[in-house]
């Protein structure tokens, strides 16, 4: 099963942040875009141009910095990164274009890299020019905060939020032929979230010496696996972007897929992505837990997870999980529409450890105690198909009163 990661092969840093792996700095600072003193621009640079590689969102409407970071990235390499938060700069037409390439001029200048080694990431409300002289006001005065310090690492974080309550971040360390490579990410998201490439806003910095090509396609399998398995509210931004960049100053011989430590690298990298990934489903707007759902016995993997991204998305799964409430015959039912291959006789379901379904028909189970467990911060929801071998899981969280709230007033 592609989400499963062997935690033998790294080391988490607890106190790791996006500019632990060699070679990185990264700060953030308020410009003005955002109505509160929050941080709205940051920015990550590395020493050299660093092996870069992204996924993107594959809304037909993309914004405007998608464009540009897609032209930087045509090489197969970055050495910094600008981002801003409040503002989608998405559906802003030509203007939308200018300001996007302006962002990664100015940005180039003042950071001291070439333009066309900068990519640009911007999140926040659709459909509203930004406010250019605050952006360059930002870029202006951004490099004086970048650092290598947690202080400056979590400055960055901040800058990149909207409506997160948290930052996210991870970091891992792996030993690839006899040196230590660092792996580290940090990634913002709590609602519009139901990914078809990343989500939301997400980097990822290392120092292992690794290629473009390989570096993109465990890009895209580490995503398929962790980011494009989570979902808040169904819906896919016109923003998303998950870019990763790596300085090569761990020294390490090239990793490639025949490299003998490829797949402890590719374990922890995974690894990386899906603890962001889960923290972005566990901070959905409004949300009050996080709640995985593990599919087994399905015909194929994919199939698998289409099953569990149906269920984990279901608005009346959600509320039952809000509400406390056992009622397995959303979760059936959610699986029923998926458009996979369910033998209806089969099926089997747990809320954690209590059976409520089993073979297709109903469990005699203890209310109170499915109450107290679905009370807690973290529900999970295993279904065994009894088809065939395959697996996945998927995260998302509960669908409270508060999401509509939060959405409501979002411009405001």
């Amino acid at each position: 099963m592609g989400t499963k990661v062997e935690q033998q092969a790294f080391t988490i840093i607890e106190n790791g942040t996006i500019v632990t792996p060699g070679g990185f700095t990264a700060g953030g600072l308020h410009c003005g875009l955002k109505k509160t003193s929050r941080n709205d621009i940051g920015a990550i640079r590395c020493d050299i141009p660093a092996t870069a590689a992204a996924v993107y969102t594959t809304n037909v409407f993309q914004a405007a910095p998608l464009k540009v970071t897609r032209e930087s990235l045509s090489n197969g390499r970055l050495q910094a990164v600008i981002v801003n938060s409040g503002n989608a700069n998405a559906c802003t037409g030509q203007q939308g274009e200018e300001d996007a390439y302006a962002m990664r001029a100015a940005a180039a200048r003042e950071l001291g890299v070439a333009e066309e080694d900068v990519a640009v990431a911007s999140t926040g409300v659709i459909g509203e020019l930004l406010k250019m002289d605050a952006v360059h006001s930002g870029i202006a005065a951004l490099p004086e905060q970048l650092g290598k310090e947690t202080n400056e690492a979590e400055q960055f974080s901040q800058a990149i939020l909207t409506t997160d309550l948290v930052k996210k971040e991870a970091c891992v360390s792996v030993v690839v032929g006899g040196k230590t490579v660092t792996i580290a990410g940090a990634a913002k998201g709590s609602g519009m979230i139901h990914p078809n490439m990343a989500t939301m806003l997400a980097f990822m910095t290392s120092d292992a010496v690794i290629g473009a090509e390989a570096l993109q396609r465990l890009l895209r399998q580490a995503t398929n696996h962790t980011f494009n398995m989570i979902t808040v509210d169904g819906d896919t931004s016109t923003n998303d972007m998950l870019v990763a960049m790596s300085s090569g100053y761990a020294g390490n011989e090239e990793l490639t897929m025949d490299h003998p430590d490829w797949d402890a690298f590719a374990a922890g990298f995974t690894y990386v992505c899906q603890v962001l990934a889960k923290a972005i489903a566990r901070d959905g707007e409004g949300a009050t837990k996080l709640v995985e759902v593990e599919v087994t016995g399905a015909v194929s993997d994919e199939s698998a997870q289409a099953i569990a991204k149906t269920v984990i998305g279901s608005s009346l799964v959600k509320s039952a999980m809000f509400g406390a409430d056992a009622n397995w015959g959303r979760i059936i039912a959610a699986v029923g529409r998926a458009g996979q291959p369910v033998n209806p006789d089969t099926v089997d379901i747990r809320l954690g450890d209590i059976s409520v379904l089993a073979q297709s028909r109903p469990v005699v189970f203890d209310e109170e105690a499915a109450l107290a467990y679905l009370q807690t911060d973290t529900v999970r929801i295993v279904v065994d198909l009894h088809h065939g071998e395959g697996s996945a899981v998927a995260w998302g969280c509960d669908l409270t009163y508060d999401y509509v709230r939060i959405n409501a007033a979002y411009r405001t």
